[in-house]
């Protein structure tokens, strides 16, 4: 008989237990009900194993912080532990008000991450750059990240990240720049908004778009105008990106020419401007073209941030001083 699986760390956890079958009305068995408490129970125990595995990973390696995705660990218990060795523990997840009201009181921080489907990866490198941009993490410090299924209530996966070492996350050490006059909140919604994008598309199709954030008065002396801007005419009020309704706006227009322009404070400048900043595109990784390109050379000539999506794969990647600061994968599911 087979069940279903939790394996992390050399721990392999299986609901194939016969003593959890009860008695249908027909006599036959019926696993329904105890089978799901036994997984349950045993999401418990692993959540508890990885959390106290992480807790001792971070003393060891002297972590800032241990994060920990709260949609698959809703069981206040370990992270009570956490608080009583003094070990910082930040909660990332995908919707707030879903979460115990038991875990608040052990944590300081909780960063939202997009709610759609995302890997594993996919939640580490959202929480990791939202925390750089919070202050939460800086250059040259060490992080643990636990991150699973929320469906499954598990965690499963351990990630220790060093910031500005760890190429495969995050591929510059302009780490402290990432958004030196962005605010926080100004910065997740544009964060949020793409990868929001690159997952849902518009009407039924994959779509490319480019959003760049900050040095406005540099951007636009670089670039020019392609289409109407849709935003002229209104209060600044009524284009602040931290507004849903703006941003619902946004995904309509996701799909026009050009870029999408954003002052530090979130006041949608322009949309369908041509960045005109040169941008050799042999400098990029294979397979990327002029959209990355723009989105390469428009933040090496500004103290700009450019958030780009890929219309044929789905990624999302942000741009610093010219270069790739990190790439999103789009998820399979």
């Amino acid at each position: 008989m087979h069940g279903l699986q939790y394996r992390s760390n050399g721990v392999e956890m299986t609901d194939s237990n016969p003593a959890t079958e009860t008695k249908t009305k027909t006599g036959k068995p019926s696993r329904s009900k105890g089978a799901r408490e036994t997984r349950e129970k045993e999401a418990r125990a692993l959540n508890r194993l990885m959390v106290e595995n992480a807790g001792r990973i971070a003393t060891r390696i002297k972590a800032r912080a241990v994060f920990i995705f709260a949609d698959a660990c809703s069981d206040p218990t370990p992270l009570e532990k956490l608080h009583n060795k003094k070990i910082n523990t930040v909660l990332f997840t995908k919707n707030e008000a879903d979460l115990p009201k038991e875990l608040h009181k052990y944590v300081k921080n909780i960063l939202i991450i997009p709610n759609i489907n995302l890997t594993r990866m996919g939640h580490v490198k959202v929480a990791a750059v939202m925390a750089i941009n919070a202050n939460l993490l800086d250059h040259g410090d060490k992080a643990v990240f636990l991150s699973g299924i929320s469906e499954l209530g598990a965690l499963d996966s351990t990630i220790v990240l060093e910031i500005g070492r760890e190429f495969e996350m995050i591929s510059s050490d302009d780490v402290r720049n990432l958004s030196e006059n962005i605010k926080p909140a100004i910065f997740e919604a544009v964060l949020n908004l793409t990868v929001e994008i690159a997952h849902q598309g518009r009407e039924g199709k994959s779509v490319g778009s480019t959003f760049v954030i900050g040095d406005v008065e540099t951007v636009l002396a670089r670039s020019r105008q392609l289409t109407i801007n849709p935003f002229k005419g209104y209060s600044e009020d009524e284009r602040n990106i931290l507004d849903p309704e703006v941003r619902e706006t946004l995904k309509e227009f996701s799909s026009i020419d050009g870029a999408f322009i954003i002052r530090e404070d979130g006041v949608v400048v322009t949309a369908g401007r041509h960045l005109n900043a040169a941008f050799e595109e042999e400098s990029l990784p294979q397979g990327l073209g002029s959209r990355h390109a723009s989105a390469a050379g428009i933040t090496s000539v500004s103290d700009a941030t450019a958030l780009v999506v890929s219309e044929s794969t789905g990624d999302v990647r942000i741009f610093r001083k010219g270069k790739i600061f990190l790439t999103i994968e789009k998820s399979a599911r």
